[in-house]
């Protein structure tokens, strides 16, 4: 059972970052500016955060092994759809489904191994091998995308047809049927409220440099996403069954995870798409060529399902959080370095190799999320964090092709498109070294002063 909730969490984040080595080859083909090729990843990836909650709560209220099901052959029709459509509004609707059945995949995978193991090592271990393999499908998806956009880009889509075939089949056999469902209801309203406000948000900063940010049409979209996000809270306030619990926020272990996987998320995603861009149309990178010097990052991901679990048990998921993310912001300022002939041995893989151990941390901001929720909120939980995570990393990529497109060079040359691109680079990698001070400040362990009331003693003795 394990191992088929682990192969659906693969596919949903391979199907991010597969998509991104295919975004030349899709630009070119169904003529896609660069600010309309990222809905191919902020569809996908808002999608998937604008439902989460919604997926969560409802695989506690109708059985999780249902909803799984449903949502995973959801997945795989749209899959099939995405790789025969040439249509790019079509395209990107496509990839916006696929978003939402994993919206509901997700959590629910995450809840069905959270209420299955005990807490302890053995959900540690669960959680752990779990979430490597969601992590391992962001960083091997470069090396499937190259393999796949050399043959056509219509395989990226293609692929995960399969694959999903077979995991439905597994998943009906192996997931143990419902219990006796939650008693509840289903907020709705909350959904649409919350997936209306980030959809405009991440449009409305896509948008703002070609009509300008202070333009009345920005303006007024800004306002009306602060709207949105207030008719949320007010109806999450009022109604029966929330979509969120909004007491579930005063968990300061679940707000520090998602503060956490925002950073990490936003800015890889962005990293990543910047790069391939970069590489593959301004220096005729292979589709291939770029996922081989990525491929390092993938390959710490899947090896760290042997001893993440290991590094949480020695050192708590706090140390664990704080050290990988301080090395990824390290890996992210290296890479400023590259020129328009970059060495691979001493430019970019160093600043790859230090990436790909940030995401090391990734099993431990699960477990630092989901730790000390009651198992009926594990459903909940799970959709928060992961929440957090798609739409932060919509939001942070949003912002990084704004930054992108405000800034764009007149020239194509190399070294005028690296000029164009290094903007974002550079605040892709300022997220994350923000990520990792407000980590080490959060997350690691304070010196504990055991011997207060001692000294408190002694000077009240001085003092008589």
């Amino acid at each position: 059972m394990l191992i088929t909730l682990c192969i659906v969490l693969f596919l949903d984040g391979l199907d991010v970052s597969m998509i991104g080595v295919a975004l030349p080859s899709i630009g070119a083909e169904l003529d896609m500016s660069t600010s309309t090729l990222q809905w191919l990843v902020g569809g996908y990836v808002l999608g998937y955060g604008g439902l989460l909650l919604l997926g969560g709560r409802t695989a506690d209220l109708l059985g999780r092994r249902k909803v799984f099901l449903i949502a995973l052959a959801v997945f795989a029709v749209a899959s099939l759809i995405g790789g025969l459509v040439s249509d790019p509004t079509l395209l990107i609707v496509t990839r916006f489904i696929k978003g939402l059945a994993a919206a509901f995949t997700a959590p629910t995978g995450l809840s069905i191994i959270a209420t299955t193991f005990a807490e302890g090592k053995a959900r540690n271990k669960a959680l752990s091998i779990y979430t490597v393999f969601g992590a391992g499908g962001y960083s091997m998806g470069l090396l499937f995308g190259g393999l796949m956009t050399g043959v056509g880009w219509r395989w990226t889509f293609l692929l995960p047809v399969p694959i999903a075939v077979a995991a439905l089949i597994s998943a009906f056999v192996l997931i143990p049927r419902d219990g006796k469902a939650e008693e509840g209801g289903h907020d709705l309203l909350g959904a649409l409220l919350s997936t209306s406000g980030m959809l405009l948000l991440v449009y409305t900063v896509v948008t703002a440099p070609e009509v300008g940010w202070a333009s009345a049409r920005t303006v007024v979209s800004f306002i009306a996403v602060v709207a949105l996000f207030a008719a949320f809270v007010v109806t999450e306030q009022r109604v029966a069954h929330p979509l969120v619990r909004l007491g579930i926020l005063r968990k300061v272990s679940l707000v520090r995870a998602s503060l956490a996987i925002i950073a990490v998320a936003g800015s890889y995603f962005s990293w990543q798409f910047i790069v391939t861009l970069y590489l593959q149309d301004t220096l005729g990178w292979s589709p291939l060529k770029l996922a081989m010097a990525l491929l390092p990052v993938g390959i710490l991901v899947v090896a760290s399902a042997f001893f993440s679990d290991k590094l949480i048990d020695r050192f708590g998921t706090g140390p664990v959080i704080a050290v990988t993310m301080s090395v990824m912001a390290v890996g992210y300022l290296l890479f400023l370095r590259i020129d328009t002939a970059p060495d691979y041995l001493t430019v970019l893989l160093p600043a790859v190799l230090l990436i790909g151990i940030g995401w090391v941390g990734f099993p431990a901001i699960n477990v630092q999320a989901t730790s000390g929720i009651d198992d009926e909120e594990q459903g909940l939980a799970a959709g928060v964090l992961q929440t957090s995570m798609q739409v932060g990393a919509a939001v942070v990529l949003a912002v990084t092709t704004a930054i992108v497109t405000s800034g764009a060079a007149h020239g194509t040359s190399p070294q005028q498109m690296l000029d164009t691109y290094r903007p974002g680079l550079e605040f892709a990698a300022g997220v994350t070294v923000l990520g990792a001070l407000v980590a080490l400040t959060v997350f690691w362990p304070r010196k504990r002063v055991t011997d207060a009331p001692v000294v408190e003693e002694e000077k009240v003795l001085q003092t008589v």
